[in-house]
């Protein structure tokens, strides 16, 4: 018979605690800093993600890993099929979350949804146009991966037609739409809301195997 997972996850905190004793690295890997890295790995949330189409901006990029973080987002994806792919994400922008969160780059959006897909996501592509719904009235508590675009050309046409569903923020002024960054954190926020009422982060969704090598590769960033 198998432990609890919370039983497990308290287990594994303490042997985390004692492999960092005595480490001397760049962080010391202290029974705090062991059960920080726990604590935000429990409650991760491996079915939730961001896709970023030709986002330019290194800038707008390391504000929405910064979202990301915040809201527990474990891994994000990007294409670059007509901007040039920033060579790197600022951590100082970021205050160093790019450190946390997985980037994985597609040259092809079509080969972004596919992988998506292939993991069980539905695809909601953030545009304004007439079939898009309200993102208050999403369910965002299901695997979904949700799509942004340029910051003047927002998505592009194949991004819109091959989404499952598109969605917009309520807008109640004269400008249409948000600055990229401010439209994911506006909108991962509602998802965190969503999820934190249907008790997804009370759980780890992370399952063992992966979450305690995860916690002790963590330890050495």
């Amino acid at each position: 018979m198998t432990e609890p997972d919370h039983a497990l996850s308290a287990r594994n905190r303490r042997e985390l605690s004692q492999l960092s004793v005595g480490k001397t690295e760049k962080w010391p890997r202290t029974s705090r800093r062991a059960d920080r890295v726990a604590a935000v790995l429990s409650k991760r949330q491996p079915d939730l993600t961001v896709v970023l189409e030709n986002v330019h901006d290194p800038h707008n990029v390391s504000a929405v890993l910064r979202s990301c973080d915040a809201v527990g987002i474990l891994e994000i994806h990007t294409v670059y099929s007509e901007e040039e792919r920033p060579p790197s994400f600022a951590r100082t922008t970021s205050a160093s979350a790019a450190k946390w969160i997985t980037v994985h780059s597609h040259d092809t959006l079509a080969e972004c949804y596919a992988a998506l897909r292939a993991q069980g996501f539905a695809i909601l592509a953030t545009a304004v146009e007439d079939r898009s719904v309200d993102i208050y009235d999403q369910d965002l508590t299901q695997p979904v991966a949700i799509v942004f675009g340029n910051e003047q050309r927002g998505l592009s046409r194949e991004a819109i037609d091959r989404a499952d569903i598109l969605v917009r923020i309520p807008m109640l002024g004269m400008v249409e739409s948000l600055n990229i960054s401010v439209a994911c954190a506006v909108t991962l926020y509602e998802a965190m809301r969503q999820r934190r009422l249907a008790g997804a982060y009370d759980a780890p969704k992370i399952p063992d195997g992966l979450r305690i090598p995860m916690s002790e590769e963590w330890l050495k960033r």
